[in-house]
Order: structure tokens, then sequence, then C-alpha cells
């Protein structure tokens, strides 16, 4: 068993137990937000952002530092995000409150861009939501929660195919852990199956998805 009881009598991963550094705050995000379900284009762009800058870094780096994120990006607003220019790369690159990667920077004012050419067919939400599968893994410890899925693989080939950047299949797969498209909460978990969207033995809430 990878989960661990609280003080509060909850079981949880070790990650979200709140010990350690930014415990309380991996704690809330664990219990309030990380797989609930967004369906919004700001809220997805913000997520796919994120993400990107996540890879290859501690997760709870970037929730520490995901309000210095939205000041730094007006709110991941896609039309103003996609309207910056080297200017603006130069001051998010002098910014010590975000992750200062110079590729990624460039790739969330790309992105921002190609969020915006998906409107006209349906947008972000409808296109990243249309890869959810017809089952969601059931895990029991972390060895067994999938990095990647068949999925995630073909929703990265698509975004890149759509202008996007930054977007392999773990980073598409985190996204889809994030935003409840698939649920990896471990089995006994207190969060397992709260998502509204699959039940605890990974079946779809509602039938099939669309």
């Amino acid at each position: 068993m990878d989960v661990v009881i609280g003080e509060d009598g909850l079981a949880r991963p070790a990650w979200a137990d709140g010990r350690g550094t930014h415990g309380d705050l991996m704690r809330e995000y664990y219990d309030t937000e990380w797989g609930m379900p967004v369906r919004d284009e700001r809220g997805l762009f913000e997520r796919l952002s994120l993400e990107a800058f996540q890879s290859g870094l501690s997760w709870a780096t970037i929730p520490a530092k995901r309000e210095n994120f939205r000041a730094a990006f007006d709110g991941f607003d896609p039309d103003r995000v996609a309207a910056y220019g080297a200017r603006d790369v130069e001051r998010l690159m002098a910014d010590a409150g975000i992750v200062r990667n110079r590729a990624k920077v460039e790739a969330t004012i790309r992105n921002a861009g190609a969020t915006i050419s998906l409107r006209d067919g349906g947008g972000l939400a409808d296109l990243v939501w249309s890869f959810r599968p017809a089952r969601t893994p059931m895990p029991r410890t972390f060895a067994e929660v999938p990095t990647t899925s068949e999925e995630s693989k073909a929703l990265a080939k698509e975004l890149k195919r759509r202008g996007f950047a930054f977007v392999g299949p773990t980073t598409a797969y985190a996204l889809m852990e994030a935003v409840g498209i698939v649920d990896t909460h471990l089995l006994d978990s207190h969060r397992r199956g709260s998502s509204g969207v699959w039940r605890p033995d990974g079946r779809p809430v509602g039938g099939c998805p669309t």
C-alpha cells in the first residue's frame, strides 16, 4: 500500500500527506483540485502550460509558483499570451518567480496561439476531452500508475499536429490526470472516484464517454 493515513483519518499518497516542504500546499491541491474535471479553455490552457513547465522538475515546484505564473502570464488568457513578443519573453526570463526556461516560455506563447486556432473547431476543451478512454486505470501502488497511455500518445500527436509544442505523451498524460480525463488516484485513497467522471472500479459515470 502506498497511501498514508493523515491526522484527519483520510488516506492519501505520500506526496500529499502534508509533510515536508510545501506539504500543506500539496495536500490542499490533492484534496480539492487534482483530478477534478476542467472543461474551460483558460483552465485547460493553464494546466497544459504548467504541465509543460513541470517537465523534468519536481511537481511541488509548480504549485508553489502557481500564483507567480498566473501573474506573469496574464492569468493564462490565451488571447493576451498569444500577443507576447520578444520583450515579453525577456521579461519572463528575468522573472525569478517562475521557471525560467526559454524553450518552455516560447512554447507557452506558441500554444496560446494554437489554442485560439482551435476555437472554430470546438476548442481546446473538446479536443482534449475527446481522448478520454473507455476505462481508467485502477492502481493500488505508485508502481502501477501509468505515465503514458495509447490515448496520451494520440493526444500528444494531435496537439503537435495542431501547432502545440512541449506536449509529449508523458506531459499529455499528466494533463489528463490533472483535469479528470483519467483517474489515477490509488484505490485506497479517499479521492478515488470523487471526480464525478469515473467510478472507483474504473468504469465511467453515466456509461461510455462521449
